[in-house]
């Protein structure tokens, strides 16, 4: 797998996910197997095949989560500057087309979420963005066509 970089705050929520899947989640289902079971034939036990089919799915999601935080190494936040634009900075940027102003932080995939206004590292907006300065004009390559923003702030 490959190598995740987060900050110690989106390591933190792993864990904690990891925690209630494991503590909460997963003692759930096993007592709906047990319930399932204990209501006879399970060839044709459709509520015992779903909560199989749910501890599955569980199984695999904790996996998935326990590869990343093995794979997870952290960005030294003391080392962030804003010259130019990289991981972790909250950039201010403008539509040079409309003038709609917007702000993202860059994290990590695994961090990433859009509500928050925080983008993954990898998405054609901040690909565009990271390594650009402050007044820089990029155009950046999305579904619905080019686009052109103007770098107005870079912060961390």
């Amino acid at each position: 797998m490959a190598i995740t970089y987060m900050t110690e705050e989106g390591y933190k929520k792993l864990m904690e996910e990891i925690a209630y899947l494991e503590n909460v989640k997963r003692p759930e289902i096993s007592r709906a197997i047990g319930e399932a079971r204990d209501k006879g034939d399970l060839s044709e036990n459709a509520e015992y095949d779903a909560a199989k089919e749910a501890q599955g799915m569980l199984e695999m999601k904790i996996s998935q989560l326990k590869d990343l935080v093995a794979n997870a190494r952290f960005i030294d936040e003391s080392k962030l500057n804003t010259h130019t634009v990289q991981i972790l900075n909250t950039v201010t940027i403008k539509n040079v087309k409309n003038g709609a102003v917007m702000k993202y932080t860059i994290v990590s995939e695994s961090e990433a979420n859009l509500r928050e206004g925080k983008i993954s590292a990898t998405t054609p907006i901040a690909k565009g963005l990271l390594g650009k300065q402050v007044g820089d004009v990029v155009e950046i390559q999305v579904p619905s066509g080019l686009m052109s923003f103007e770098i107005v702030d870079i912060s961390i």
